[in-house]
């Protein structure tokens, strides 16, 4: 679906889980920059930790764009929105900055004039970090796009939301989704040969959702065992390399592994649901693993909107 100014009016902020998966949350991106990004944009906002999968999404959204604080492209200075001429119509069109990078380099009233500039001369400029800029701007993002558990998008108004606002939900938020990863993964090491990690992925709040086509023969009490051993080792969780995470002495492959909490003792609470549910829609059948003591024994429940509960951690 397009981007439309009429829907997107009266929308005051859009949820959507935060995928685990590298290629999920590229796909995310670029299914959120056709539904929400407008060609009138020119300051975009991100907010998220480090590890929250900011770049995946940034490279969704805007293809083929460069990134100053990437691995491969920190060799990137000076930092070419400080230095182009913006009023250069051969001038690149949409620049890239991370905030908490850059500020070691250079002080802070000097970027936020250079985005300033780069805005008034039609350009659009993506700022990671933006909540760390946005008092020395004296304006706010046209989009606005927090990266925690969930992720949060926005079009703020004179009104709100502030940059300051998404951050404390997102940077609150952001650990269950890497504790929900870890044991993911180690559910899928547990559960033996057969049960790659490139099978289909869904989602549900403070936990994760495996999908199979076939019900597994798998013994979920005894899975549920082998995870809490390993969670009570509280063994140190590492990136490996684009396509494997360790875990202690496990190398595992993993389909996000910057995306995880560093040991696995920060887990504080697990549990497997002792059934594989199937999905009516697609024939699934489902491996779910909650975080925390939940309540419901109702799996319809999990979902749940609770408006009060959402106020009394997120109060004004």
């Amino acid at each position: 679906m397009a981007y439309s100014r009429q829907m997107q009016d009266g929308n005051l902020y859009s949820y959507y889980f935060a995928p685990r998966g590298n290629r999920r949350m590229a796909d995310l991106g670029m299914q959120l920059s056709q539904m929400y990004l407008s060609p009138f944009d020119h300051i975009v906002g991100i907010i998220g930790d480090a590890g929250a999968g900011k770049s995946l999404l940034i490279k969704g959204m805007f293809p083929g764009l460069d990134l100053t604080n990437d691995d491969e492209g920190v060799n990137i200075r000076p930092l070419p929105l400080l230095h182009e001429d913006m009023a250069d119509p051969f001038s690149p069109h949409t620049y890239h900055l991370d905030i908490r990078f850059e500020s070691a380099f250079t002080q802070m009233h000097v970027l936020a004039e250079a985005i300033l500039d780069a805005a008034k001369h039609g350009k659009i400029v993506i700022v990671e970090h933006f909540e760390l800029i946005f008092p020395f701007l004296n304006r706010n993002a046209d989009l606005l796009v927090g990266i925690g558990e969930e992720i949060i998008i926005t079009r703020p108004n004179m009104f709100g939301p502030l940059p300051e606002n998404i951050a404390k939900i997102v940077h609150k938020s952001v650990i269950y989704r890497k504790a929900a990863h870890t044991l993911e993964d180690l559910c899928v090491y547990f559960m033996g040969e057969g049960y790659a990690q490139d099978g289909p992925r869904s989602d549900v709040r403070h936990g994760f959702v495996l999908e199979f086509e076939q019900k597994p023969d798998v013994d979920l009490y005894e899975l549920e065992a082998k995870v809490r051993e390993a969670v009570k080792k509280d063994l140190p969780v590492s990136y490996y390399d684009e396509n494997h995470v360790q875990i202690g002495d496990y190398v595992l492959e993993c389909l996000g592994p910057r995306m995880h909490i560093s040991s696995t003792g920060k887990i504080t609470d697990f549990t497997l649901v002792k059934d594989y549910p199937q999905d009516p829609r697609n024939g699934y059948y489902m491996l779910i693993g909650m975080l925390g003591k939940h309540q419901s024994e109702d799996i319809r429940d999990f979902n749940r909107i609770d408006l009060s509960k959402h106020l009394a951690e997120h109060p004004r």
